[in-house]
């Protein structure tokens, strides 16, 4: 379990930007998957930002990156691989995370300055590695277990609408089940009184 007193993690918007009542961020991890295009469709038909934390050795030309920075979404580190960081050296987790840096700013030529941690697993190595290249750690308030509802899309919802709170940072994945009930999940979140932010 990771640190929630550690003010180098951030785990709620408010300590990005100050109190944001009724504001929650919808984040997507694991990308950029073949889902992206079908992700972002029903994230402007909804009018909806994002937070993507993309893997970077998935990052292609055939990705619609562009598509997604032009639409407002953030893009953010989700290291090279998915290699949980805990059970590297130091330098292995120095090497994950710079070269996922370099990759996406090669590609995007925008600054990345937001990384969340494989598995949401770090240690003080990572969080100093971090710290050293100016990105903040996100973990996140609300998690879907959208990976473990392949059959029951319908529990995501579930599971992050029963939970929300001011300043939410929701944990979504690139995966088919979340696509399929995206729609549902923002349309349930506004019904709460929740509006969408970015970092």
């Amino acid at each position: 379990m990771y640190n929630t007193k550690d003010t180098r993690v951030i785990t709620n918007l408010s300590q990005l930007s100050g109190t944001k009542k009724k504001t929650v961020v919808l984040t997507f991890d694991d990308g950029p998957s073949k889902h992206l295009d079908d992700f972002l469709d029903v994230l402007k038909e909804e009018q909806v930002p994002a937070v993507f934390f993309w893997e970077a050795r998935m990052l292609h030309h055939k990705r619609p990156w562009k598509r997604a920075l032009q639409e407002g979404h953030i893009i953010g580190s989700h290291a090279n691989r998915h290699r949980n960081l805990v059970k590297l050296s130091t330098e292995q987790q120095r090497a994950q995370i710079e070269t996922s840096i370099r990759t996406i700013e090669h590609v995007t030529k925008q600054p990345v300055r937001f990384f969340r941690p494989p598995f949401g697993q770090y240690n003080e190595h990572t969080l100093e590695i971090t710290s050293s290249l100016n990105l903040q750690t996100v973990m996140w308030s609300v998690t879907s277990f959208d990976w473990e509802l392949k059959t029951q899309p319908n529990q995501i919802v579930h599971n992050v609408v029963e939970h929300l709170d001011d300043g939410a940072i929701i944990l979504l994945h690139e995966r088919i089940q979340t696509l399929e009930v995206l729609p549902l999940l923002i349309r349930s979140i506004r019904k709460k009184g929740f509006s969408f932010s970015v970092f």
